[in-house]
This record gives C-alpha cells, sequence and structure tokens, in this order.
C-alpha cells in the first residue's frame, strides 16, 4: 500500500484503511472495490442490508479471508502476511458466538487469558472484573456455556475480546437477537472502552443505537461503498436533506421501494 493514506491533521495514521478491497465467491462478487479509512478512537458504523458484504469485509480485515484484490492495512499490519500478529492487537466479536460450550464463563475466559500468554492471577482479575461490568451474576459465571441465553453467550464473547486489552474491537452484530437488559450493559461496556481509547468497527441492524453510539457510518450495497461520513455528511451525500434520519438513509440507499411494490399483490389482508 503506497503512503498516500488518510491522516489527521496531528498527523495521526488510519487504524483501517482499504484500497479497492475486493472479494469474489466465483462469479459474485460479495465486496468490490473498498476505499475505507478508520481513525484512532472512532466509533465507526459499519452498515448494509442483508448480504452487502459487511460480514465479508470484517473477515477481510481479521485475517480470516483473503481479498481476491485489492489490499487492507489494520493497526499498521497486512492482515494476510501478519495474521498472527494482528489477532494479538485485535478484538473480535462475531455474529455468532464461537464459545467452548462445556466451560463455564471464567473457565472459558481463563483459557483465552492463556493463549495471550496473560499471567493465571491477571487473567482472573481481568475476566471478574469484564463479568462484573457484564452484569453476569456469580451463579451465572458457573454455569457451563451450553445453557446460557444468546445474549449471556454475546457477554461472555465480547469480555473473551477484550481480555487481552486490543486497541482495535470489531463487532459483527452484537445486538442481535438479545433482550433491551443485555443491549444496556454491552453498549455501556463499549461506550468506556471507546472512552479508554478503543476504536470500534461496528457492524449492526439496530440504527437507533448506531445513530445514538457512532461517530461516523459507511452504508454498502451490493458490495460498494454508497456513503460515509458523520451523519451530518451521509444525509448531505445521500440527497435527502437535513431531517433525515439514519433509517430513512439506509432504507433510500437500500432499496426500500422493494417494499411497497411487493405489498401491492396483498390485497386480500385488507
Amino acid at each position: 500500500m503506497d503512503e498516500a493514506q488518510p491522516v489527521l491533521a496531528s498527523g495521526v495514521q488510519p487504524v483501517v484503511v482499504t484500497r479497492g478491497l475486493t472479494r469474489s465467491f466465483g462469479d459474485k462478487v460479495a465486496v468490490s472495490a473498498l476505499d475505507l479509512a478508520v481513525m484512532p478512537g472512532e466509533f465507526f458504523g459499519f452498515l448494509g442490508p442483508n448480504g452487502a458484504g459487511k460480514s465479508t469485509t470484517i473477515r477481510m480485515l481479521c485475517g480470516l479471508l483473503r481479498p481476491s484484490a485489492g489490499e487492507a492495512r489494520v493497526l499498521g499490519l497486512d492482515p494476510v502476511a501478519d495474521t498472527l500478529e494482528l489477532r494479538r492487537r485485535i478484538g473480535v466479536l462475531p455474529e455468532e458466538p464461537a464459545l467452548y460450550e462445556r466451560l463455564t464463563a471464567m473457565e472459558m475466559l481463563a483459557l483465552v487469558a492463556d493463549l495471550h500468554g496473560i499471567e493465571r492471577h491477571e487473567g482472573r482479575r481481568r475476566a471478574s472484573a469484564l463479568l462484573d461490568l457484564m452484569e453476569l451474576s456469580s451463579d451465572e459465571r458457573g454455569r457451563i456455556l451450553l445453557d446460557y441465553s444468546m445474549g449471556m453467550r454475546k457477554k461472555v464473547s465480547l469480555a473473551a475480546a477484550l481480555l487481552h486489552g486490543p486497541r482495535l474491537l470489531f463487532l459483527d452484530e452484537p445486538f442481535n437477537g438479545i433482550d433491551a437488559v443485555t443491549v444496556r450493559a454491552i453498549r455501556g461496556v463499549l461506550t468506556d472502552a471507546v472512552a479508554r481509547g478503543v476504536t470500534i468497527f461496528f457492524s449492526s441492524h439496530v440504527l437507533e443505537l448506531v445513530e445514538r453510539l457512532c461517530t461516523r457510518v459507511a452504508i454498502i450495497t451490493s458490495g460498494r461503498m454508497q456513503v460515509c461520513g458523520t451523519l451530518p455528511e451521509v444525509r448531505e451525500q445521500s440527497g435527502l436533506g437535513a431531517a433525515a434520519s439514519l433509517e430513512d438513509i439506509f432504507v433510500h440507499l437500500a432499496g426500500g421501494g422493494r417494499a411497497g411494490e411487493a405489498a401491492q399483490g396483498l390485497e386480500f389482508l385488507q
């Protein structure tokens, strides 16, 4: 990647930058020529309809999927060439939590601490502090993960992603399928993390939370970038005017007219 990267006035480099990032699966182009820059300390919302290429992009940025074309740098590292070093520096919360279901929450976090080379006593201290923050009771921590609800699993997965103190956190639908109490707990943890200097790259369909939490957003459709910037900037880019909500912009760009067309055949429901 060349040196012509976007920088802040202070000379700070992006923590995530892509140039022409592309991924194809056979004849299907999932992500097409994506140019993106995320600066340190941002709460960055990465949005799009189902099948837009969000998860594919996140997987490429985390080194889990090799691009078909283009390139990326994450924390200055090449996700393909420097995968192991990158994983030491980032945290990842996938849409479907990947946990060892026969372990308890504390056992799971102890395993994560060992994998990151964290001393055992310090690992237990961090795990306990994070689970306190996630509002998991002592009784819940002693149960195996197989018996956990989806919301509880996401809390443990987020704790695992934060345990080693990452500088950058990738979140893929962290609020999907969980109750309002869990949403509030996770939201508080994320807000606190950003306040401590963590950068968050955040994909979600809960647009109200995106609008409340994110400093900037990008919306992609069919693997292509449509708008990117602060909410006032994406309003201007969308052409919908200063009164448009993020939902208005999202539906407009994602082809919201299709729902109205489909409804024309449902007169029998009236």
